[in-house]
């Protein structure tokens, strides 16, 4: 059977006419309506030459390349007995998926092909051991070719308050493998894993590109050869024995998310976040947040409190979050993970007190967790050493072990907590960290899996409560997790600097309303650096916003400059988190522009972002990407508090005015001139559609 599926201008074409697995004859721009003759011509002259010295059969790449098959490359399957696959099924579920079932000897092999209405791709493997004896798996994988032209890859880097660092490299002859070994993604997660032609950008270029839709261990890479094709490649990074099948059991990998673009990586933005809207948007538009972590640590007691939520309620903020240092002994990070119940002694009336006043105020009410970890100095721990990940002698990172949510009754213990705790109090938000890597042996799949029904149980008890995903900042913000939570905690660092590059990367992936984005103190907690608050305002604004400062040190004019910007947060939220993110690499390396079009392409909200001095002493025009080339547009610079710092002695003319006029052609190609920026300062632009 030759398969066409097409959507949003992709076409992926599938030869699974057997008796060999499928193999992917075309993934990327449409081909449009294809008849039955045109795909068996299609198939037909796609059978390349016999080269010297190889295979006396034409090569192919399947969909599940071994070594068996001819593949030299890294192999899609490995375990034990080498099994050679024969097609034995293909179905439609619907027109726009595909069912492949692969069949050896004791094994069946299900491959599910997804896509969706904007063009990403989907697939996944489910192997069933069908024998009489028990499988230990290696690994499987998805693998896809991409075309020769497509030799220059992006992925991605970091560490914990640094996380999403782009590198850039041509892919040579050779394997370009990411494996990561946490337990969780990491602060150095590969992400998104791009392949591209020289010179691909934010707004120029084809790329393919592949993310691993799964919180625990994985193997991503991107693989050259001259004897073969190129192909980017990812599944779950398993160790020796951790999936064994006994007879009858199965195996299902992780989504591979994969998809193209024919222009740049917007273009890859632009399906992503339109298909993860259409699966996970937010119940109600996204409140303003104040989280209490950087505003008191663990000085925490109603006394310490109340002053805090009268401020973030005359500032407009909708959603108070408690943060670390609320239950039973936790007075600070070393003690008291596991012991789920509030502490009597800063809180001798239970959390009901603040909660009321949080409430009557008219905020929701947030709370933090960590469910997986405990701390060695806690009651939970001294009950239940069985429950310790590795044993009462594992390693512990930033003090803490890890419970083995494997363990049914460990398992039980934390939802247990969880459900009483929400039960007992009117919590509409729960922002869940896991500040430490899994550095068990062999442990991560059926952590990851039973943390999966753990989130899964609990959405299920309570459905209007919210979840964040918080791993020391963003350690584990992937599409795996994201069906389970409602928004992630980008990076632990609040520096508006470090901030702007961090957003920039992790909304290439995920959209902007899921990444949250706090306003910190003038001096960052975590670099020591001093940043301006129009500034540090401008970058919180481009996601879902919040603030993490204790507002009553604030001086009278910055909390009223406060309470504006988060007015202008509420006005400009439709727009902020539902239009199309748009991002320039721009004229100056200095310097970065990103914005929001909305969906109509009426209006759009951008910013100028000097990051450093500039080496020029007349700065590049600002150009305005994904306006409608034929409207006119007005824009206008939009001021949070006070103006952004410049270093001129007049601003240009059309600043001075206030406003200009112009067809979104003119503004896309040409641009504006730009004022001269000090750096670390953001100009924001308004544009508007002429009615």
């Amino acid at each position: 059977m030759l398969i066409h599926l097409q959507a949003a201008g992709i076409s992926f074409v599938l030869d699974a006419r057997g008796p060999q697995p499928p193999s992917v004859l075309h993934w990327g721009a449409a081909l449009g309506d294809l008849g039955d003759a045109d795909l068996a011509a299609l198939a037909s002259s796609a059978v390349a030459a016999v080269p010297p010295s190889s295979l006396d059969t034409p090569p192919r790449l399947s969909l599940l390349p071994t070594l068996g098959d001819g593949w030299s490359g890294r192999p899609a399957f490995a375990g034990p007995g080498r099994p050679r696959w024969r097609l034995a099924e293909v179905s439609r579920p619907s027109p726009a998926s595909v069912l492949v079932t692969l069949a050896a000897e004791g094994l069946l092999l299900a491959l599910e092909i997804e896509l969706s209405a904007q063009g990403v791709l989907r697939l996944r493997h489910r192997l069933d051991n069908t024998g009489r004896t028990a499988y230990d798996l290696g690994s499987i994988a998805v693998v896809l070719p991409v075309p020769p032209r497509a030799s220059e890859l992006l992925d991605f880097a970091g560490l914990w308050a640094y996380e999403r660092k782009p590198q850039r490299t041509t892919l040579r002859n050779g394997i370009w493998s990411r494996e990561t070994r946490h337990g969780r993604p990491g602060h150095d997660d590969p992400f998104l894993m791009m392949l591209g032609v020289p010179g691909f950008s934010f707004r120029d270029g084809e790329v393919w590109a592949t993310h691993l839709a799964w919180s625990g261990d994985k193997q991503v890479w991107a693989e050259r050869s001259t004897l073969g094709p190129t192909v980017l490649g990812a599944g779950e990074l398993l160790a020796p024995g951790e999936v064994r099948l006994a007879p009858g059991e199965s195996y299902a990998s992780p989504w591979t998310v994969a998809v193209w673009s024919s222009d740049g990586i917007d273009g890859l933005s632009a399906r992503l976040h339109e298909w993860i809207r259409s699966r996970r948007a937010p119940a109600k538009p996204r409140p303003m947040v104040l989280n209490t972590w950087e505003a008191v640590y663990f000085d925490q007691s109603l006394e310490r409190l109340m002053p805090l939520v009268s401020a973030a309620a005359a500032a407009g903020v909708e959603r108070f979050v408690l943060d670390d240092g609320w239950f039973t002994g936790r007075t600070d990070d070393r003690r008291a993970l596991g012991d789920w119940t509030v502490d009597p002694v800063r809180w001798p009336n239970g959390l009901t007190p603040l909660i009321d006043a949080v409430r009557s105020r008219g905020m929701e009410f947030g709370l933090w967790l960590e469910p997986e970890m405990v701390s060695p100095d806690s009651a939970t721990a001294r009950e239940h050493p069985e429950w310790i990940l590795g044993g009462t002698d594992a390693a512990t990172w930033r003090h803490q072990q890890v419970l083995d949510l494997s363990l049914p009754a460990a398992w039980s213990y934390v939802f247990d907590s969880i459900a009483a705790l929400l039960t007992e109090y009117p919590v509409a938000f729960v922002k869940w960290d896991h500040n430490r890597d899994l550095l068990e042996e062999g442990s991560a799949h059926r952590q990851t899996t039973a943390l999966y029904r753990l989130l899964a149980a609990v959405r299920q008890r309570f459905p209007d409560v919210e979840i964040e995903s918080c791993a020391s900042g963003g350690a584990r913000i992937d599409l795996g997790i994201l069906d389970h939570v409602d928004r992630f905690w980008t990076s632990d660092t609040n520096d508006a600097l470090e901030r702007q590059q961090i957003q920039r990367w992790t909304s290439v992936l995920m959209p902007p309303e899921l990444l949250g984005s706090h306003v910190g103190a003038p001096t960052a907690h975590v670099t020591g650096r001093r940043g301006d608050l129009s500034f540090r305002l401008a970058t919180s604004l481009f996601g879902h916003a919040g603030i993490e400062w204790d507002l009553t040190t604030a001086p009278p004019a910055d909390r009223a400059v406060i309470a504006a910007w988060v007015a202008e947060y509420k006005h400009r939220r439709a727009l902020l988190h539902g239009g199309t993110l748009v991002r320039s690499h721009g004229d100056d390396p200095a310097a970065l522009v990103h914005g929001v079009v909305a969906p109509d392409r009426r209006s759009a909200l951008y910013a100028l972002v000097s990051l450093r001095a500039t080496g020029e002493a007349i700065p590049p025009p600002v150009r305005f990407p994904g306006l409608d080339p034929v409207r006119r547009y007005t824009v206008r610079p939009l001021v949070l508090g006070s103006p952004p710092r410049t270093l001129q002695d007049a601003p240009p003319l059309w600043l001075a005015t206030g406003e200009v006029t112009l067809p979104g052609r003119l503004l896309t190609e040409v641009g504006l001139p730009a004022p001269l920026l000090t750096p670390e300062q953001a100009q924001l632009f308004t544009v508007e559609a002429e009615s």
